[in-house]
């Protein structure tokens, strides 16, 4: 591991953030003699991020623990657009409306990994439809546009994919990397923004924004990117069967996301300690050392940390109390996702996908034949079976690790 004297790449270097960096010895010289001001673009495309986003929340909240100010840039105006990077095929635009409501729904996550205020290291959030929507169009295409090669943008790994596969990139989508080019030289301009951090997948649309604040106004800036989160088995990360896992409350309940954690494969744990926990760095490494069952311990903590950091210290409780009940003492937790029933009560193929345990009927019969399906404790293999809840809700359990209530 390289040493690095400032605090900012020392901590983002210990627990694996650092993928590529555009010249780490100047942005080292600097981090370790002033605060930087740095940012991350998110594109307000849903009312909540979810955990795919993560790794970059956790970014900036070690920017402000090694004493550093946080920018989260919401991308009201480029998200009109769209990022066309590593897409088959273009978003859906969206209105001034939903953007709106859905940075509204976002600022809500943020406020629990950051500290916002007015001072020094306080977290900053701002919108680039501030200054992109007034834009002209000539001025811009002069003083911008004529930094761009048409011939570069082309090479770029994200237009080539798509042009490869000869799919359609609009005109619209080839602008996007200009203008998040240019978010970057205007906050450097206007803001003293001194890094922009991302994914790997950002790397060129960093790179194009550091060279054009060079060339517009000759400020010196930084680009730093993490590394692709994918599970052990390959997989990619926040991905599950049932879709997206949220940060907000109101998108997935607090048990599903603990749980989420807890299932974390044996050999991702002490990585995923690392990124998206505080937990020091001895007891991770202690942790990621235990054998056999001792490693559930450690997916606990895991669970608990994450869990607490995201929706607070009552709901990691909930969750984990839930989960003690249905695990380990085969009772029926309060916390779990429920369905209520009729009198008539309801199929077992309605309960598996009113609790979201499947995606369709289809795979939901597949299931039931596989016997992966129990209600309160007893495999069903009938797609017919009728659960008629009583005055005691009803468990269903699709394998080991989902279960739910069926309440009347």
């Amino acid at each position: 591991m390289t040493h690095y004297k400032s605090e900012l790449l020392t901590l983002l270097s210990s627990r694996g953030y650092i993928h590529q960096m555009t010249d780490a010895q100047s942005l080292d010289d600097l981090a370790a003699k002033q605060i930087v001001p740095g940012y991350i673009g998110f594109d307000p495309t849903a009312s909540s991020l979810h955990v795919g986003s993560l790794v970059q929340i956790m970014l900036l909240r070690r920017l402000q623990q090694a004493g550093h100010k946080p920018i989260v840039l919401m991308g009201g105006g480029t998200g009109k657009i769209g990022d066309p990077s590593f897409k088959d095929e273009a978003r859906k635009l969206i209105d001034d409306e939903t953007i709106a409501a859905n940075v509204a729904g976002i600022k809500k996550v943020f406020e629990k990994f950051l500290t916002f205020g007015d001072g020094p290291t306080d977290a900053l959030m701002v919108n680039n439809a501030d200054w992109l929507n007034g834009i002209e169009y000539i001025p811009f295409l002069r003083d911008v546009g004529r930094h761009f090669s048409v011939n570069r943008m082309l090479s770029f790994d994200s237009v080539k994919l798509r042009l490869d596969r000869e799919q359609s990139l609009s005109f619209l989508e080839f602008n996007y990397m200009i203008l998040q080019a240019y978010d970057f030289a205007h906050m450097a301009k206007g803001m003293g923004v001194r890094l922009q951090m991302g994914g790997s997948d950002q790397w060129g649309n960093i790179v194009n924004g550091v060279e054009l604040a060079r060339r517009m106004d000759g400020n010196e800036v930084y680009g730093v990117t993490t590394p692709l989160i994918t599970t052990a088995d390959g997989g990619k990360m926040g991905k599950t069967m049932n879709g997206a896992v949220w940060l907000n409350e109101e998108a997935l309940p607090s048990y599903d996301y603990w749980q989420f954690w807890r299932n974390t494969q044996d050999a991702d744990v002490g990585r995923f300690l690392r990124l998206f926990t505080d937990v020091p760095l001895d007891e991770i490494e202690r942790l990621e050392a235990l054998q056999g069952s001792d490693i559930n311990e450690a997916k606990k903590i895991l669970a608990d940390a994450a869990t607490t950091m995201c929706r607070g210290e009552e709901a990691a409780q909930a969750a984990r109390d839930t989960a003690q009940q249905v695990f380990e003492q085969g009772a029926t937790g309060g916390d779990l996702p429920s369905v209520a029933a009729g009198a008539e009560g309801l199929t077992i193929i309605a309960a598996l996908t009113g609790l979201g345990f499947v995606a369709s009927n289809k795979e939901a019969r597949r299931k039931l034949e596989e016997g992966a399906v129990k209600v309160d404790g007893d495999v069903v293999r009938d797609p017919q079976y009728q659960i008629v809840p009583s005055t005691d809700a009803v468990k269903v359990s699709l394998g080991s690790k989902k279960h739910g209530l069926i309440t009347l």
